[in-house]
Order: C-alpha cells, then sequence, then structure tokens
C-alpha cells in the first residue's frame, strides 16, 4: 500500500472506531440520565475499548516515523488525530457527570443500584 494510502486506511479507522466510543458515550450518559448506571458503565466500557482501538491505529503511524518512515501532510489525518482528542476529552467528561449523577441518586435515595 502506498504512503497516502496508508494514512487514508488509518484515519478513516481512526474516525471510525472514535466515532462509535462518542456514540457510546452519549449511549452511557442517556442511560445514567434515567439512573441505570449498570448498563451505563457497560456502554463506558465499550466506549473506552473502541477508543484503544484508535489509539493504535494512531500509534502505528507514529512508530512508523519514529523508526524513520516519512509521510506527507495529511489533512484527512490530522482530522483523525483531532477527533481522537476531542472524543478523549468527552468521554473523560461523560464519566464525570455519570459520577455526579451517582452522587445525586445516592444522596436522594431513590435509585441505588
Amino acid at each position: 500500500m502506498d504512503e497516502q494510502n496508508e494514512l487514508i486506511s488509518v484515519a478513516m479507522q481512526i474516525i471510525l472506531h472514535a466515532g462509535d466510543a462518542r456514540n457510546l458515550a452519549r449511549e452511557s450518559l442517556s442511560l445514567a440520565k434515567n439512573f441505570e448506571f449498570e448498563k451505563a458503565d457497560h456502554k463506558l466500557k465499550e466506549a473506552e475499548e473502541s477508543l484503544v482501538l484508535a489509539h493504535k491505529s494512531q500509534t502505528e503511524i507514529i512508530q512508523n516515523e519514529a523508526s524513520g518512515h516519512s509521510y506527507q501532510f495529511s489533512l484527512l489525518f490530522a482530522h483523525a488525530q483531532d477527533t481522537l482528542m476531542t472524543i478523549q476529552s468527552e468521554l473523560k467528561m461523560s464519566k464525570e457527570m455519570i459520577d455526579i449523577l451517582k452522587i445525586i441518586s445516592k444522596q436522594s435515595g431513590e435509585h441505588d443500584e
């Protein structure tokens, strides 16, 4: 596979897996808003697994560059990296919001797991 096609392929993998993670994080928040914390935690775990896949794809290119392989700039790859970073932040915030909902739930005593 030539260099440009390799970057496009990896960029699309990153975007795909990161997008899956974003959707799963959103699903987890929806579940948590209904105090379904066990299901929400499961969705968060799936989201983390999707981010790991995205990160592995990115790491492949970074390791190649560290080994001396040179790539031309790719706007799509830059976009993929930006997407990955953004969704990592969204997942962290989702976890924090779910933790807050758990605290509220425990304090109200209404929706214990």
